[in-house]
């Protein structure tokens, strides 16, 4: 008779097995999703202080279009001195009501304001609809509604010298009085008055 092991198919006393491998750490994802969402939440608070004191109404250049009366000096003012040039802004904006031509995802009432961006700057300035702003008769703003117009203005990176010109369209039926364009997200705001 053959004798076997007092232990069955596990080894001898002292010759155990390796212990076993250590359980995979968990990687806190909700932590990680947590924190991440908490890391947006903050940049874009700062963004937006940073925005505020930067944008207030100190620093707007109002820029009006010219006009072919315009280029002539009344006899009430002053001539201006000959050894300054007239200094030019780097961006000009000029706005004119026109007609809203609605697109496929228009619905409901909305003001069309036809703009025209000119960058006289020695550096490349970006235009998207998002950048502008339209100020009716009674001081309300309206932001610019996507798509809606057939003519809106295109987003585009304007060399120094170039210009584009389409449509900025708010909800709502109003009198349009001023367009704001913002130069980038925290840039400088340009503002003229709708003919």
């Amino acid at each position: 008779m053959s004798q076997q092991p007092p232990y069955g198919h596990q080894p001898p006393p002292g010759y155990g097995y390796p212990p076993p491998p250590p359980a995979p750490r968990k990687t806190g994802a909700g932590k990680i999703v947590g924190f991440s969402c908490l890391g947006i939440v903050g940049l874009v608070v700062v963004l937006g202080i940073a925005g505020a004191m930067l944008g207030d109404d100190t620093s707007d250049k109002t820029v009006k279009p010219s006009t072919a009366g315009a280029s002539q000096p009344s006899a009430k003012a002053d001539p201006a001195p000959a050894s300054k040039p007239e200094k030019k802004s780097p961006i000009t904006v000029t706005a004119k009501a026109t007609t809203f031509k609605p697109s496929v995802p228009a619905n409901g009432d909305y003001t069309s304001v036809s703009v025209t961006v000119t960058n006289n700057s020695a550096k490349e300035i970006s235009v998207n609809p998002l950048y502008f702003a339209i100020t009716d008769t009674v001081g309300t703003k309206h932001g610019p509604e996507l798509g809606v117009d057939e003519a809106q203005i295109d987003t585009v990176d304007l060399a120094p010298g170039e210009n584009v010109t389409g449509v900025i369209s708010g909800k709502g039926t109003f009198t349009a009085k001023k367009v704001t364009y913002t130069d980038g997200l925290l840039g400088d705001n340009v503002r003229a008055d709708v003919s």
